[in-house]
């Protein structure tokens, strides 16, 4: 795990270009799907649209990612000395297509994302290596099969047969170690539209997960949300593989963002340490926007 330096992150800007071979829009003509509740959408758009008003007025262009480097004594329970964070690289937001609505604006009140996913995956942290166990394809794409590796062989012909159903459009992945042994695997799964998402039955506590007997709630996780101001929504879940486990203990991070759910997965030899998972669905949040 790298240690922590003091310089903060900057205010995410739009990078150049978008990826080659990656589809940036909805096509056109893809199913509604099923409709999601337009009040949850509504405030859930509205508190986004607030907080980054908010942030920008209070500190413009050159604001920081208060999580990618917060003041160590804002975290509950932490050492001051080093809180277990890692240094991320700074964020950016990738540039839309011309006219293009960014998610949950007035205009895009579904979520729908128009940039390239690869663009939206959570980057590696600063001192992680890249894990080739992870199989990807042409700009980072996992396929369905692939993914699917994550759960236990009785629960993947139903998955699959789910994402078929429900309008999935694609994957993308990206999985690194860091010293400390941690190993994380990030997914994108983008689907036709939201209402698709919400039904992704693959972040719960019956997530069957490979070779884990039991997951719960992270009951740790609410104080981190409270201390690094992450989202309030119900669309946020964070489990962690309950005692006793086997040879390493798994911990699962999700966010539904629109029409892509992120799943975030970390495992180690022995314990697993909750605070870097924290930081990566707080920082893949913000990047889904």
């Amino acid at each position: 795990m790298t240690e922590q330096s003091n310089a903060e992150a900057t205010t995410p800007q739009a990078p150049d270009t978008v990826p080659a071979g990656v589809p940036d829009t909805a096509p056109a003509g893809a199913p509604a799907g099923p409709a999601a509740p337009k009040d949850r959408r509504a405030l859930r758009a509205a508190l986004r649209w607030t907080a980054a008003v908010l942030a920008f007025a209070a500190a413009g262009a050159g604001a920081a990612y208060a999580v990618a480097q917060p003041e160590r004594t804002d975290v509950p329970g932490l050492s001051t000395r080093s809180d277990g964070r890692w240094d991320y690289p700074a964020l950016a937001l990738p540039t839309l297509p011309p006219g293009a609505p960014l998610p949950f604006a007035p205009d895009n009140a579904d979520g729908i994302h128009h940039a390239g996913l690869t663009q939206l995956l959570l980057p590696a942290p600063l001192g992680s290596a890249p894990d080739p166990a992870l199989k990807l394809e042409k700009d980072s794409v996992v396929s369905v099969d692939t993914f699917l590796e994550e759960y236990e062989a009785t629960a993947r012909e139903k998955m699959k047969q789910g994402f078929a159903d429900n309008g999935l459009r694609q994957i993308v992945g990206r999985a690194w170690t860091t010293p400390d042994g941690v190993r994380t695997r990030v997914y994108l799964l983008r689907f036709h539209a939201s209402g698709f998402a919400d039904v992704f039955t693959g972040c719960s506590a019956d997530m069957n997960l490979n070779g884990v007997n039991r997951i719960e709630t992270d009951d740790l996780w609410g104080k981190a949300r409270v201390a690094q101001a992450a989202p309030t929504t119900d669309d946020v879940t964070v489990l962690e593989e309950s005692v006793p486990f086997g040879d390493e203990q798994i911990r699962a991070g999700c966010v539904q963002s629109g029409d892509v759910q992120a799943v975030i997965l970390q495992s180690r030899k022995g314990a697993t340490p909750a605070v870097p998972l924290h930081q990566a669905v707080i920082l893949q949040g913000q990047l889904l926007g």
